[in-house]
Order: C-alpha cells, then structure tokens, then sequence
C-alpha cells in the first residue's frame, strides 16, 4: 500500500469478543495502526511486549490500534482462533486481535509478513507501511521506534518524510 492510499476496509471477528469489528470500529480519532501479526512467529514474539506498550502509550492520544491474523490454521494451528484468543489474553493485549480466515484482508493491504505494520492518518489514508524497529530475535531490544517516529509526526499534524523499512519476519502462511 502506498503512501496517500486510502486503507481497505474490513469486518472481522474479534478473537477475545466474538463480535466482528470493522476497520471503522477500530479507529482512532487521529490515526490508526493495523498490524499483521500471529502467534507462532519469533519475530513478532521478540517484539510482542512492544507492541503492547506502543499501544498502551499511543491509544490515550487518539490512535487505534488493531492487529490481524490472515495465516493458514490448516498447517500452522497455533495461529488459530482459541490460539489467539489465548494470547491476546495473556499479553494483555490492549487492541482486539482479528482472525482474517479468508485472507482478503492481508491481501487487500499488500501484507506479507508478520509482523508488518500499516499507520493510518485520521482519513483512513496510508502514512507508513513498513518495520515496527531494526530489532530481531537475538540482536537488540524492542522499541518500537520507526513507528513511533511515524506516530509522533501524526500527531503533531506533520507528514512522516523519513524512510519506510520493509518489514522482516515469518512470511504470512498461504492457503
């Protein structure tokens, strides 16, 4: 997805609720970020605390958070829906955590890994699609940092002009 394009719309069940919620549900009143993540991955266990306190930090100043599951239960079952209810529970998670069955999702927004990572503007329309920090399992510590360079501009209404890092990680699982 590239910058200045507006941000597929979803409807997705939330793994801790039930209940779908849309893109539109999880919003913020002046950005959102949607993350792509699962729960086999040690790239996104390695940044997993993280993720959490970027949320944690950034949801009292009006950014919604959300992360998305689009991988293939049939071959990697840990990333099925009572997987990942589980772990949003015991992570704390403080944005819901939606399974993307179908896949449509992570096909609509271009995702390929996990964790990947898209910030939103209050319109809805792409800032940052890109790495969460230049950490990896085994070399340095999750900070978050190249998203909230991207969130600190969001909120302060500048455009985020710095680099957008491709994300690394466990490519998404295909049906």
């Amino acid at each position: 997805m590239k910058k200045g394009a507006q941000a597929p719309g979803f409807n997705l069940p939330d793994t801790v609720t039930g209940k779908n919620l849309s893109l539109q549900d999880v919003r913020g009143a002046k950005g959102t970020v949607v993350m792509f993540i699962c729960n086999h991955c040690p790239f996104v266990i390695h940044v997993n605390n993280q993720i959490v306190q970027l949320a944690n930090d950034y949801q009292q100043q009006g950014v919604g958070f959300v992360a998305i599951s689009s991988n293939d239960v049939a071959y990697y079952p840990q990333d099925g829906p009572e997987f990942m209810k589980r772990r949003a529970e015991q992570m704390q998670y403080p944005f819901p955590y939606l399974y993307d069955e179908s896949q449509e999702t992570a096909k609509a927004y271009d995702a390929v890994c996990t964790p990947e990572f898209f910030v939103l503007d209050k319109e809805l329309k792409s800032v940052y699609h890109g790495q969460l920090d230049d950490s990896r399992p085994g070399y340095g510590t999750a900070t978050g940092n190249s998203v909230r360079q991207v969130l600190d501009k969001l909120l302060v209404g500048q455009d985020y002009l710095g680099p957008e890092i491709p994300s690394i990680g466990c490519s998404i699982k295909w049906k």
